[in-house]
């Protein structure tokens, strides 16, 4: 057994409790972790190391005798991920250990340079690799925890909205790209086949400019939604929409278009034949026979 499995092995609850004091001087989050699963995490940490370096030694992490403690690191780091640790915190809780290892060392070896420095530099390698597994363990998760964040944002900003029966409104807010339409085109698609709806409207009065490509990401969006049988039309067509659509030629004639979504859903209404009438506008005799309806 080397000298630093030998010091590991024989000092692990001294290294431990300095650990603990070391990560309480600004590693440790109590407001995001308890004090008892701090201990617990770095008591396991410390059995698998002292396991690791007994079988594969401190400098081959990638050896089979290291598996318990990378995948220790590894479920901490995506655990604190999710917590809200930021990577300098994650890094750093294993970097403190560096303190309480080097301390045994010197203490082991005080007459002995040669092997306090030999001793020394292995546990410096070794901590600096494990600190890279935490780290990259911990930004592999963060990235996933991104993803999936952007993909639910871009669900709750493209919502389907259910105006009547048969009638879809989808509004859009902010900038079309590739994804997006995705999104919107799949949302759309699913809600149509749901409710079984004829027709559609894509309001683009959140949508700050239209060029040559939102333009063709709308038309994806209508072509698809017309395979499966429903109808769209555009509304919140402002004039300076107008106009770069006219200059840049792209070709909407084929899609009903208007200027507000009051009046898409008017022209949406008038063609699934139904429309909007105001009672206080309708003539007395109608009024008289409903009264009497009422009587009755």
């Amino acid at each position: 057994m080397n000298d630093l499995a030998e010091i590991l092995a024989e000092n692990t609850e001294s290294i431990r409790k300095q650990w603990i004091a070391e990560m309480s001087k600004g590693v440790e989050r109590a407001d995001l972790i308890s004090k008892a699963e701090l201990e617990e995490q770095s008591r396991e940490i410390l059995d698998a190391i002292v396991i690791g370096v007994k079988t594969s030694g401190p400098t081959n992490t990638g050896a089979a005798g290291w598996d318990a403690a990378r995948e220790l690191l590894r479920q901490i780091s995506a655990s604190r991920a999710r917590q809200g640790f930021s990577t300098i915190e994650v890094a750093t809780f294993v970097l403190s250990l560096k303190q309480p290892v080097f301390n045994q060392i010197r203490t082991a070896f005080k007459s002995d340079q040669d092997r306090t420095f030999t001793a020394i530099w292995a546990a410096t390698e070794l901590l600096d690799r494990l600190a890279l597994i935490t780290t990259e363990s911990f930004m592999t998760t963060r990235e996933e925890l991104i993803s999936r964040q952007q993909q639910e944002l871009l669900e709750l900003s493209t919502p389907v909205v259910k105006l009547w029966d048969g009638i879809l409104a989808l509004p859009i807010i902010g900038t079309l790209d590739s994804s997006r339409t995705q999104v919107v085109m799949e949302s759309l698609l699913q809600t149509v086949v749901a409710t079984n709806s004829k027709y559609a409207i894509i309001d683009i009065t959140g949508v700050p400019t239209v060029d040559t490509l939102v333009a063709q990401h709308l038309l994806k969006t209508i072509t698809a939604a017309r395979l499966m049988g429903a109808e769209c039309i555009i509304s919140g067509v402002r004039p300076q929409i107008a106009q770069t659509i006219v200059h840049l030629g792209i070709n909407l004639e084929d899609v009903t278009t208007k200027a507000k979504l009051s009046d898409a859903f008017a022209l949406a209404l008038d063609r699934s034949g139904r429309k909007v009438v105001n009672k206080s506008a309708a003539p007395a005799s109608s009024l008289a026979n409903l009264v009497t309806k009422r009587e009755r």
